[in-house]
């Protein structure tokens, strides 16, 4: 098919030609022109809101991008995205400004962690980009500060274990070979990050302090896994760009669009659950650090009763044992520091536990009995020691309090609607299930039971 170009002489007939609709990206001169969008655009003063495309379509209805969003700063206007500044172009009267950022005020009530995210901005403009962590069964990303340093761990939505976008072939090959046992049935599908950020969420209300600090966020990495056609649609219009900046000046986005995901910050000096248990059974540590360990195992324990964890083993708890003088014995890396022969006797050290990889929780229904997705904590001897008087004073006020639990559920109400496909119906199953966890939780406080009686309780769903 032959596409008639129009008589254009310059750049600014050109601009008018392309404003106008009369010339179509295909005679421009690139041969990817398919791949590229709808060129959007914003004129000050005019009645549109947000950011409207050629065809008059409102293009902000994405996650976390709400009209609430788009503020007006000295009669320019400027568009806030995720929890981060990013560089927007915006027409005011004609006239191009290009790099406007205003700081978004969704974590201004948290400025270390708004901190930690301007590291990561700062360290990918820099070329420190985040990277691939070669395990788990999705796409997840350390992520550094500008000296290089891991401040946190990214897990973008579209790269979950059923994400379209999942760069890890174990679960594409799990989807084709065996259908009929894909997924979990009890949890809604691609809402991983914000499981994760839900059970930060509950930690912190419930005061476990178990849970390392996790927010919902956009971030964009050329290292993140994008398809094909993305990359070529931003290399296509960062090509237009350069040679026809005019043009290219009405792009809606030039680059990779951001992801939304979980950011969870990333603790220093734990191992894998799994290494301190075998040394706990080889090498029995003293009273005051058995005491300390089942405190901090019940208020595990608790957290994934409570959200309903359908993936809690050995290998996604981490524990950090630090000695008298408050120096943990495992390194950054991972690596022991010192070789340590024999518990401290006299000293008073301290052991702490860190709960990741927490987005397969929070269920629609109780997990069918044929994939009941146990507690693999249930096994172990601290399991079958009956709840501490530390624990059961801590919790028992608060699960017993209606009203302080409705306010957990409005808050978790207020995390998953940033989720364009949020479902009132099934959030409300959601939180049927976790109002009956709490009540078995709250039963087993006051009986005075342990955690592998807890377990054994029978399913409760509580509807409001």
């Amino acid at each position: 098919m032959t596409v008639e170009k129009p008589n254009i002489k310059n750049n600014n007939e050109l601009h008018k030609a392309v404003s106008a609709g009369s010339l179509s990206l295909c005679s421009v001169g690139s041969d990817a022109v398919d791949l590229l969008p709808d060129v959007g655009f914003n004129i000050v003063g005019s009645s549109n809101e947000g950011t409207i495309d050629s065809t008059g379509t409102n293009r902000e209805n994405e996650p976390l991008l709400s009209r609430d969003d788009i503020q007006p700063l000295n009669h320019i206007s400027v568009f806030s995205r995720g929890i981060f500044t990013l560089p927007v172009v915006t027409i005011v009267d004609g006239s191009l400004l290009n790099e406007i950022n205003i700081k978004n005020p969704i974590y201004s009530d948290d400025p270390q962690f708004a901190k930690l995210i301007q590291d990561t901005e700062t360290a990918i403009e820099n070329g420190i980009f985040p990277e691939r962590i070669s395990q788990g069964s999705s796409g997840s990303y350390f992520c550094k500060n500008p000296e290089g340093r891991i401040i946190g761990v990214f897990k973008p939505k579209n790269e979950e274990p059923y994400g379209h976008l999942n760069p890890k072939w174990t679960k594409w090959m799990h989807k084709l070979c065996c259908p009929c046992c894909f997924g979990r049935s009890c949890l809604i599908p691609n809402q991983g990050y914000l499981s994760e950020a839900g059970a930060y969420l509950v930690d912190s209300r419930f005061q476990l302090n178990v849970v390392p600090k996790t927010k919902i966020v956009k971030l964009v990495s050329e290292t993140f896994h994008y398809s094909r056609l993305d990359r070529q649609k931003s290399k296509t219009k960062t090509a237009i760009s350069n040679q026809f900046p005019k043009v290219g000046r009405r792009f809606h986005r030039l680059g990779l669009k951001p992801k939304v995901g979980s950011f969870q910050t990333f603790v220093d000096g734990y191992k894998d659950a799994e290494y301190w248990l075998k040394r706990f059974e080889s090498e029995p540590p003293p009273p005051v650090v058995q005491t300390e360990f089942q405190i901090q195992f019940e208020r595990l324990v608790a957290l994934d009763y409570i959200i309903r964890n359908t993936d809690r083993g050995n290998d996604n708890w981490l524990i950090k044992y630090c000695s008298g003088d408050g120096k943990p014995s495992i390194n950054a890396n991972g690596s022991e520091m010192t070789e340590v022969t024999e518990w401290p006797g006299n000293e008073s050290p301290k052991i702490k536990i860190a709960a990741i990889d927490n987005g397969l929780a929070f269920p629609f229904k109780h997990p069918d009995s044929w994939r009941a997705y146990p507690y693999y904590w249930a096994w172990l001897p601290q399991a079958k020691i009956p709840f501490s008087s530390d624990i059961r004073q801590h919790l028992l006020p608060l699960v017993s309090d209606q009203s302080f639990i409705d306010d957990v559920v409005d808050d978790l109400k207020v995390l998953f609607e940033m989720d364009k496909g949020f479902d009132s119906h099934l959030f409300e199953r959601q939180m049927s299930v976790m109002r009956g966890q709490i009540l078995n939780l709250k039963q087993a406080l006051m009986d005075g039971k342990s955690p592998v009686q807890l377990v054994q309780m029978h399913s409760v769903t509580l509807e409001r």
